[in-house]
């Protein structure tokens, strides 16, 4: 099973890439991410990727843009290496915020990121919970977007108060925090922030 594919992971979270590695039986794939010293990044794979098919585990979280960057330069050593497909399995997407301008002088940097993944040969996405479902539409390659909401309703169920309330960080996150209001769980209400 292994041999069909082969699993990267950057910084951001190798827990999360090898217990993905886990649950499939396979190891993770050997590679080098590193700094030059001047803060750009150094990557390395040291194995083959000729005509396999790759999944690169790599949130863009906080650092966002060094985790980017991360991401990228595994995308484009694997692309270089004649890799069959890439996949870039992205649990958090940073940047994702910044899916509208609010004034005429702003980037979409959601959709610039999208742009760039494309560019350096990401053929796939995965993604989970994105800020918003627009995002989806950023990307030409196809997009899987998950949701860890009913994990978290199971998760909580039983252990809120019936006072809870749930506030979401800006207008785009309300119909999320909507969503985990189920029949058997008391009214919640919903606040916005500008946080």
């Amino acid at each position: 099973m292994g041999d069909e594919f082969t699993i990267f992971t950057g910084t951001a979270n190798p827990a999360l890439a090898r217990t993905i590695a886990c649950q499939l039986g396979v190891q993770i794939g050997m590679c080098v991410v590193d700094r030059f010293p001047d803060g750009n990044v150094a990557v390395e794979l040291l194995e083959s990727v000729r005509r396999k098919e790759v999944f690169l585990v790599q949130s863009t979280s906080p650092p966002a843009s060094d985790h980017l960057v991360e991401l990228l330069a595994l995308a484009d050593a694997c692309r270089r290496a004649g890799a069959a497909r890439i996949t870039a399995i992205v649990p958090f997407f940073g940047h994702g915020r910044a899916d509208k301008r609010n004034g005429r002088r702003e980037p979409i940097m959601a959709r610039l990121v999208a742009d760039v993944l494309q560019t350096v040969g990401i053929d796939h996405a995965v993604m989970v919970d994105l800020h918003t479902p627009q995002i989806e539409g950023f990307f030409h390659a196809p997009v899987d977007s998950l949701t860890a909401v009913p994990t978290m309703c199971e998760t909580l169920r039983g252990r809120t108060p019936a006072d809870l309330v749930v506030v979401s960080p800006d207008v785009g996150r309300v119909a999320m925090a909507s969503v985990m209001h189920a029949p058997s769980v008391p009214p919640l209400l919903y606040c916005t922030s500008n946080a």
